[in-house]
């Protein structure tokens, strides 16, 4: 459960219920720790099949399965466009619909290859990607960024790449349900506290380290912060135990894994919202985070600079920097004034091209235009 699968769901849910579109959505199993979109799609009335043998990590065998058991889905379908998401299963699927010449559209949530892998994993992502590129009549991207990425790397062509923002139910965020006291009240929180939220996965290259270093001279110089960590995974008792060692337990707060319709409330009660993962497409926390009214500091991965724009919606600062973060979540901290203006020029930038009606029409005029280019 992520941004590209709720992107991925959502669009088919348009798609089903406000476009009339007969929706087929192929998924490989639910496994991730975070829970399961599939209650979701089985009860949004369009078709879901769901392939046992596309799991998320590569086996050759499985892989070689899934091919197999999409060419013979998508014969039985014979659908007039297939739209491809993620690494493994926008290969496997172009792949398919290439075999049976169906057209195709692929959306770069995230580059591939990326930061963090090896130089050999990376130069093979980077080959499969150039080569599914065949297959491909258009890319779609969540960011301007994505789109260089890949044509950097020599995959496609400029006239193949559209960006379109991936989209989200943005009215939960400009009005929330609850009051954020309340929600400041139920997590230990106080008023006064100021409180810089940051959400994601307790996991690596998602840069929750970076604000555990920062900490320590924040709260020195300013002891009303509070550090709200929303999510969980395999490094909390790592996290626990460096914030225990510090004697800072009590300017931390950890919510653990919440269902996504809990985090408007939870930003809602946030006063900035930190973003310091080492890599990303373009996190819908940013958007998220400026729709909801709150200043963002960010690193500068992705496609972050297309919506936190220094001095005007927020700080973006260099990958892993740490006096920069500090700096940022202190001027932040003793300035409410200019937290409500960065807010405000991020919701009036950000609500419209975030919305998911907004991601959908732009969508399906992508598809039209690989119909008739197909067609002509």
């Amino acid at each position: 459960m992520g941004g590209a699968q709720e992107n991925t769901l959502q669009t088919a849910i348009n798609q089903h219920s406000l476009d009339g579109y007969q929706v087929t959505l192929i998924t490989g199993p639910s496994t991730g720790p975070e829970g399961s979109l599939v209650p979701r799609a089985e009860a949004a009335g369009f078709s879901l099949v769901v392939v046992p043998q596309l799991i998320r990590s590569i086996h050759p065998y499985s892989d070689w399965q899934a091919y197999w058991q999409l060419v013979r889905l998508l014969r039985e379908i014979q659908p007039d466009l297939v739209h491809t998401h993620s690494s493994k299963a926008g290969i496997l699927g172009r792949k398919a619909a290439a075999a049976l010449r169906i057209p195709v559209v692929h959306t770069i949530h995230g580059a591939s290859f990326h930061y963090g892998q090896s130089p050999l994993i990376y130069r093979s992502y980077v080959a499969m990607e150039k080569l599914a590129a065949r297959w491909t009549d258009h890319f779609i991207s969540v960011a301007d960024d994505m789109s260089q990425e890949y044509l950097r790397a020599g995959i496609g062509r400029a006239d193949q790449y559209t960006t379109v923002y991936s989209g989200f139910d943005v009215d939960p965020f400009l009005y929330p349900q609850r009051a954020p006291l309340a929600i400041r009240q139920e997590l230990g929180l106080l008023e006064e506290d100021l409180v810089v939220g940051k959400i994601g996965r307790l996991f690596h290259l998602k840069g929750h380290e970076f604000v555990l270093r920062a900490a320590p001279d924040v709260i020195a110089k300013n002891p009303r912060v509070k550090f709200l960590f929303v999510g969980d995974g395999i490094l909390r008792t790592r996290f626990e135990e460096e914030i225990a060692a510090r004697g800072l337990m009590k300017h931390f707060v950890f919510t653990g894994l919440v269902p996504p319709a809990r985090i408007p409330e939870l930003m809602s009660a946030m006063d900035i919202v930190i973003h310091t993962s080492q890599w990303e497409g373009l996190a819908r926390v940013l958007p998220q985070g400026l729709i909801a009214g709150k200043p963002v500091i960010s690193y500068d991965v992705g496609g972050a600079r297309e919506v936190v724009i220094p001095g005007r919606t927020g700080y973006l600062l260099p990958r892993d920097s740490i006096e920069e973060l500090t700096r940022s979540i202190l001027e932040l901290a003793h300035d409410s004034g200019l937290r409500k203006r960065l807010g405000e020029a991020g919701r009036e930038l950000c609500q419209h091209r975030f919305r998911h009606q907004t991601m959908t029409d732009n969508i399906n005029a992508v598809y039209r235009d690989v119909l008739n280019k197909r067609s002509s």
